[in-house]
């Protein structure tokens, strides 16, 4: 898929998943060792940093960044990195391409690839059956997150639910924790998104 890009190196990585430390989120990268350990913390901070809204809007739309001035790049490499996001399923996929300086990058070759990846990747998870994931939601909590897409407080939801608010507030933080939102809303964006509620 990179030759298909031009791209020089590679780098796929999950990006739902919230690390605090080390490379977990590198599913496959061809980029020196050294410079994915060194960027690994900013690669993860700016994922953190990025909206519900803004993550929808960045799909299958290659977005282009510089490369810290302090990063040991191949010879020949430019410091601007090319990011195309995907969806599989409840998991958030990106490539991260680099290009030797002077490339030309063509917008219908990366997002080619983009749907080639995601369409692949939907294919092989579609014959594996349910996988666990980490950020599993639980029947509650999906009903939690529903009747908040509803409009409804966590006092309203405890009195539809026949618990006590305190444990709808729980279920709320924990929907928020597994799928890495900080805010209602972007529960509800994720939960729209991911076709839960």
């Amino acid at each position: 898929m990179a030759d298909y890009v031009g791209a020089s190196h590679y780098l796929l990585a999950r990006c739902d998943l919230v690390q605090e430390s080390g490379l977990d989120f590198v599913l496959s990268s061809d980029w020196p060792f050294d410079l994915v350990k060194g960027l690994a913390n900013e690669l993860v901070s700016g994922q953190s940093r990025t909206t519900e809204l803004e993550k929808c809007l960045q799909l299958f739309q290659p977005s282009f960044t510089l490369l810290p001035a302090g990063a040991e790049l191949p010879e020949g490499v430019s410091r601007q990195s090319c990011t195309l996001t995907f969806n599989v399923g409840r998991s958030r996929l990106s490539f991260i391409f680099l290009f030797f300086d002077g490339f030309v990058v063509s917008p219908e070759r990366l997002r080619d690839i983009g749907l080639l990846a995601g369409y692949f990747a939907s294919f092989l998870d579609r014959g594996s059956g349910k996988a666990e994931r980490d950020f599993e939601l639980t029947e509650r909590e999906i009903e939690c997150l529903f009747w908040i897409a509803e409009g409804k407080t966590s006092d309203e939801i405890a009195v539809i639910l026949g618990i006590s608010r305190n444990t709808i507030n729980n279920y709320i933080t924990s929907v928020m924790r597994k799928t890495a939102t900080k805010t209602r809303s972007e529960a509800i964006a994720f939960a729209v998104r991911n076709n839960l509620v």
